[in-house]
């Protein structure tokens, strides 16, 4: 695989970490800005609002832009939201910087994706997209422990610093390594949202918005959660959440094998009943070290085999311009989650967070249990069509 798509791989490694840092640091930023732990967690609202309001209407704005000058650019604004992090003297200047951060990563990952494409024979183009999504991953399971490790040394200022480098250094390299390459036909903001008006879209789009809160809404207080659990804090928070991006990396990698195999709908209704019943067992499975790594290890796997099938579907339906818009409806249920979270952890406390989540996970199970359904009646109705034997209802 040619070293120019590790290289987009790279910045998405780069902004990836700057979407997910912020659980690792959130002790960090609530004692040194003096504020409460729930509003620490804004910070990732902060970002994943932004990413979802900003993709289409970036994309939109930014169509006829060459496309390495707008990787690069992307890149540069990322770095410079981070920079702005790490310079905040106070808390809504950080919120500040979370946006521009935000802006820079709605740009940069889809135009990374489309640019893979682009260099790639269509046979290898899905290994292409691979590799440029393996750098979000390797974010989750780098980035994140490296955050909750350098924190206490660096702080999170510092923490932010390093990741504007990284974005500045990985900019510089595909200023020098990659081509030219035009920008794609031009598509309006109402033809990227034209998907939304079938229901099948809908139900998709609002079954990654509920499986994504579930998941976040732990994931996002898990440092403050395993010391409520099991008084665990330091470095073996730290190798958790690594053991949490290990899990997500074989699950990544293993959903497109099983959706192949299996299908869509099935694979998405045995993920979800699977990811319920984790989270409701997380108040049993984290109190010690040894539970709480094994259910970190299985529910990494198993949220991170859930995008597969839900590409799947939407590839089906319409293509790339769904996929943008599940993107958005990803960091729609990231940004949700740090506030349902914050609420919760307000109102009954950090131990009541698995509850929710489970909850939130059964209703995305009924969603795949009602298209499915609405697929097989679809099917049904299609074949007795193309039989001659199809029959409208009429009431009696």
């Amino acid at each position: 695989m040619s070293a120019r798509i590790y290289l987009l791989g790279a910045g998405a490694f780069a902004v990836g970490t700057s979407a997910y840092v912020v659980s690792g640091v959130l002790p960090d930023v609530s004692s040194e800005l003096h504020v409460s732990l729930t509003a620490a967690g804004q910070l990732a609202t902060a970002f994943s609002l932004s990413y979802a309001i900003g993709a289409p209407i970036l994309s939109t704005l930014t169509g006829r832009w060459e496309r390495r000058t707008l990787l690069i650019a992307a890149l540069v604004l990322a770095a410079l939201g981070n920079l702005i992090a790490a310079l905040a003297v106070n808390y809504p200047i950080l919120i500040a910087g979370r946006i521009v951060a935000a802006f820079g990563a709605a740009v940069y990952t889809p135009a990374a994706t489309l640019f893979a494409t682009s260099l790639m024979p269509p046979e290898k183009r899905g290994r292409a997209v691979a590799i440029v999504f393996g750098g979000l991953t390797f974010a989750l399971v780098l980035g994140v422990p490296a955050g909750t490790l350098l924190g206490p040394t660096l702080g999170y200022k510092g923490v932010f610093a390093l990741i504007s480098a990284v974005a500045v250094l990985v900019a510089i390299a595909e200023r020098g390594v990659l081509p030219k390459v035009e920008a794609p036909p031009v598509v309006s903001l109402r033809e990227r949202f034209a998907g939304v008006t079938d229901r099948r879209v809908q139900i998709i789009l609002a079954m990654t918005v509920l499986a994504v809160l579930a998941a976040f809404t732990v994931y996002i207080y898990i440092v403050p959660l395993l010391k409520h659990t099991a008084g665990l804090t330091g470095n073996v928070t730290s190798l958790l959440l690594l053991l949490y991006g290990v899990g997500a990396v074989i699950g990544n990698f293993l959903g497109g094998r099983i959706t192949d195999k299996f299908g869509s709908l099935r694979t998405l209704f045995v993920l979800m009943a699977a990811i319920t019943v984790v989270l409701a067992t997380l108040d049993v499975t984290l109190t010690t070290a040894v539970g709480a790594g094994a259910a970190l290890v299985v529910w990494g796997m198993l949220t991170w085999a859930f995008n597969p099938p839900i590409q799947s579907l939407l590839m089906e339906l319409g293509g790339g311009l769904l996929i943008s818009l599940n993107a958005s409806a990803i960091y729609l249920g990231a940004g949700l989650s740090a506030v349902v979270g914050g609420l919760v952890i307000q109102t009954l406390g950090v131990g009541y967070l698995p509850v929710l989540a489970s909850a939130l996970s059964l209703v995305v199970v009924g969603l795949v249990y009602l298209l499915w359904r609405d697929s097989n009646l679809q099917q049904v109705e299609e074949l007795e069509r193309d039989e001659g034997i199809y029959v409208t209802a009429t009431a009696d």
